[in-house]
């Protein structure tokens, strides 16, 4: 279960009666649009049923046995927030908000790359500036997912920006393959890769063209410097230098 803090009031008014729950916001949206496949209980700050949550007050069983067929508060609680509406004050749609911003500009930094600047990533920082240059406003109650394409549209007369992903081969020395070639694996896609004679690893990984900068950060890290990072142009050629 979530805290009080964490959610927000779904409610629904149908035969005279009030019924409300409450609800993770996020999930609640999801709920709404048929699009939850996750635990119930995991997004609800209590499994009950309220006339009024503030006070704590119950509705009536009758009142849940004529609008819902059931008494069950877990049957109860989707058909609520799927019938019902989603109530939220002033303060938790500022924070939903900046939690979306900030979700937004990452999920910006990690795909777009600046196509003016052979393809380099853009920091967030620059994203959160163009964004804010752009009027650009998130919509609280409406998915990340849903909101990037029209965020670019926003940003393009501000910034060069696209979405693209990279290939790029990474060359770790023998005594750093063993469990370096580990991490990097999970990196990305891992398109393939060659054990050396030497004992050197070498891995094709395809990624989002923005988490360059962090490949070549994990990269340095296993190997103290020693290790190679080369992107790759065609992918007809798979090696590193």
């Amino acid at each position: 279960m979530i805290s009080l803090d964490e959610a927000v009031t779904a409610r629904l008014e149908s035969h005279g009666a009030r019924f409300e729950v409450l609800v993770d916001p996020d999930a609640a949206l999801a709920i709404k649009r048929g699009e939850f496949d996750g635990d119930l209980e995991d997004v609800i700050a209590s499994d009950d049923v309220f006339e009024d949550a503030s006070r704590g007050d119950r509705p009536a069983e009758a009142d849940l046995e004529t609008v819902f067929d059931t008494t069950d508060p877990m049957a109860i609680i989707p058909e609520v927030i799927k019938r019902g509406e989603i109530q939220i004050t002033a303060e938790q749609r500022r924070e939903m908000q900046e939690q979306k911003r900030k979700q937004l500009i990452n999920t910006i930094a990690r795909n777009a790359v600046n196509p003016q600047m052979d393809n380099a990533p853009h920091p967030p920082e620059r994203i959160e500036r163009a964004l804010e240059e752009a009027g650009f406003k998130v919509d609280p109650m409406e998915p990340v997912e849903g909101q990037v394409d029209e965020a670019l549209e926003a940003l393009r007369p501000v910034i060069p920006i696209r979405f693209e992903e990279v290939v790029m081969a990474v060359h770790l020395p023998a005594d750093k393959a063993g469990s370096g070639q580990a991490r990097v694996r999970q990196f990305g896609d891992l398109q393939r890769e060659e054990w050396q004679n030497d004992g050197s690893w070498v891995g094709v990984l395809k990624f989002p063209a923005g988490l360059q900068n962090d490949l070549y950060d994990l990269v340095n890290e296993i190997t103290s410097g020693e290790g190679e990072v080369q992107v790759i142009k065609d992918e007809d050629d798979l090696t590193t230098r």
